[in-house]
């Protein structure tokens, strides 16, 4: 039963950080840059969230001044990226550096608890009778297919056609006229205000926001991404190359939630997070270079050698 209860949470925690998970594959995959931004933009959705319902704010409003919140985190990074030429790694963590003396002065203190505050959560559970868990999945699953097909949809306008191939040629892209700058500031702000309605609903759901919450965030992004890949394949149709990053993160949830189950120390995680994406990266090259072996065997006869 613990079991069941803990995989529960797992699911609920998954689908919820899964919405930072595909504000980083905008970054990572589309924009084919290594933004760091996102361990400060989530603590500054979950900032702005609680911050703002302290003050009597609806909770679907703080969830949108939050993603408005991680909107302006990725201006700047993409201001010193693409104006004062800053490489964009560099950028990104100049910007996430800043963001934690930023998070302490939006809440004044490390943390606010929402115990007593109204949620999202809160509200919805005041309707439907069911566990803690399901109202999490519920929510989350909404979220997640607004903000999917919502994504889905922007990258298929002229703009996002235009991010898209800003992140597979950039060369090309300028010599016909579009301005890259443009595409970047544009894709680090949508990719940044992702986190940080992540950032909020997890603010949200846990009823506290700390500023040392989107601490490795990064790294569950990219665990969730690559999971997902292997999973469903780089080759897969758009639609479900979104989907699958929402899937890798449950998985990896999961996979988390297990492992603690088994008794693995707390401390261990961040261990294990790293050890999960150089499996999940590792895996697929190998498997890669095995058919490619199996391949040249089959059309020349010949042992590959290794030594080539």
């Amino acid at each position: 039963m613990g079991l069941l209860l803990s995989l529960q949470g797992a699911i609920g925690q998954g689908i919820l950080w899964g919405i930072m998970a595909l504000g980083i594959y905008m970054t990572f995959r589309i924009l084919d840059i290594a933004d760091l931004t996102v361990d400060g933009s989530f603590a500054t959705g979950g900032a702005i969230c609680a911050i703002s319902i302290v003050a009597d704010i609806h909770p679907i409003i703080a969830i949108l001044l939050a993603t408005l919140g991680g909107g302006v985190a990725g201006l700047i990074t993409g201001f010193l990226h693409t104006k004062c030429k800053m490489p964009a790694i560099l950028a990104g963590i100049l910007t996430q550096l800043a963001l934690y003396s930023i998070n302490l002065r939006i809440m004044t203190k490390s943390n606010i608890p929402l115990l007593q505050s109204p949620t999202l959560f809160k509200d919805l559970a005041k309707f439907i009778n069911v566990p803690t868990a399901w109202i999490t999945i519920i929510i989350g699953l909404i979220c997640c297919v607004i903000v999917t097909a919502g994504v889905y949809w922007f990258l298929g306008t002229e703009m996002g056609s235009a991010l898209r191939a800003t992140g597979n040629n950039e060369n090309m892209v300028r010599a016909n006229g579009v301005n890259t700058d443009t595409t970047k500031l544009i894709g680090l702000m949508l990719s940044n205000a992702l986190v940080a309605l992540s950032g909020a609903l997890v603010t949200q759901q846990q009823g506290v926001a700390d500023v040392k919450m989107g601490t490795g965030a990064i790294v569950i992004g990219l665990a969730s991404i690559v999971i997902g890949e292997v999973i469903f394949g780089k080759k897969a149709g758009f639609k479900l190359r979104l989907t699958s990053i929402i899937v890798g993160s449950i998985i990896y949830r999961i996979i988390v939630a297990i492992v603690l189950q088994l008794g693995l120390n707390t401390d261990d995680l961040k261990l294990l997070t790293a050890f999960i994406v150089a499996v999940a990266l590792t895996v697929p090259i190998m498997l890669d270079r095995q058919k490619q072996v199996a391949m040249y065997k089959k059309l020349t006869g010949k042992e590959f050698d290794q030594n080539a």
